[in-house]
């Protein structure tokens, strides 16, 4: 695996591959990797012909209250787990490498970026829009990788990618999950050993409500009410708990699928979490 940390070494490394009409693929992330990212990158070896991972802890969507200093870095097992994982190149860039100065340009993704996160975290989305898009610019790849954890985020960028009409194919897949259901997070480092196993209440909340629908239950709120108290249980205040349409993530549509979101601080560590429910007949 080769490792590049500016944008002219990264062109120089893909031209050759692009005057041979080979496809490549990009899988942007934040490092800290675990088994969640490597899915992303064993996905794209068996697509591409040659593999990107762009390793950029991007400043600009951590909010003030947020600790960018705090987020988990260690470039060098990243590195290893990508090589093993078949990337080709490792996209190491600088914050000055990514933002030059002058750089003044920020993409603002509408909509669907409102609610969810998005009111929790105001400019996140337009930060992590502006990156993917200056990532796709620079890499220019046939396809990109993301996980689905991030549920708004990639509904956010398959908004700017169709609306920019962006050359690259947008692939999601499944949250990658621990043992006992936890999503994989690189935040997940964070928690103490209780606060771990506090954690795990995030996805068996979501399961109770799911197996609520189950029996009939077709009321957003009820379902929502169902996930906020199962949380309490455990001592745990959600940030928020939404139902949403999956594909547009507005008012759950009627016979359509449902996304059933939210984000809880578990000690001081912040994470989110979803499922999809299937097409029903919502109730109001």
């Amino acid at each position: 695996m080769k490792r590049v940390r500016t944008i002219t070494a990264l062109r120089a490394t893909l031209s050759p591959i692009r005057s041979a009409g080979r496809r490549v693929a990009l899988v942007p992330t934040m490092g800290a990797f675990h088994d969640g990212h490597v899915a992303l990158m064993t996905a794209a070896r068996h697509e591409a012909d040659l593999v990107v991972v762009s390793l950029f802890v991007n400043p600009t969507q951590f909010g003030a209250v947020e600790d960018l200093a705090r987020y988990p870095r260690d470039e060098a097992t990243d590195a290893r787990r990508a090589d093993a994982a078949g990337v080709d190149v490792l996209f190491a860039p600088s914050v000055e490498e990514m933002y030059p100065p002058g750089f003044a340009t920020t993409v603002d993704p509408g909509p669907i970026a409102r609610g969810l996160c998005g009111d929790h975290r105001p400019g996140h989305f337009a930060a992590v829009a502006t990156v993917v898009t200056r990532l796709l610019g620079i890499v220019a790849p046939d396809l990109a990788y993301f996980g689905l954890k991030d549920y708004q985020q990639v509904a956010v960028i398959r908004r700017v990618v169709a609306d920019l009409a962006l050359p690259v194919t947008v692939r999601a897949l499944p949250t990658v999950r621990e043992p006992d259901g936890l999503a994989m997070s690189s935040r997940n480092r964070q928690l103490s050993p209780d606060e771990r196993t506090r954690a795990r209440s995030l996805y068996g909340a979501m399961q109770g409500a799911a197996a609520l629908r189950e029996t009939g239950v077709r009321e957003p709120a009820a379902l929502v009410a169902a996930v906020v108290e199962a949380l309490r249980a455990t001592g745990i205040a959600a940030e928020y708990v939404e139902l949403r349409d999956a594909e547009t993530l507005g008012a759950p549509g009627c016979g359509r699928p449902a996304v059933l979101a939210l984000a809880a601080t578990v000690g001081t560590t912040r994470l989110i979490d979803n499922i999809v429910l299937p097409a029903t007949d919502w109730s109001t």
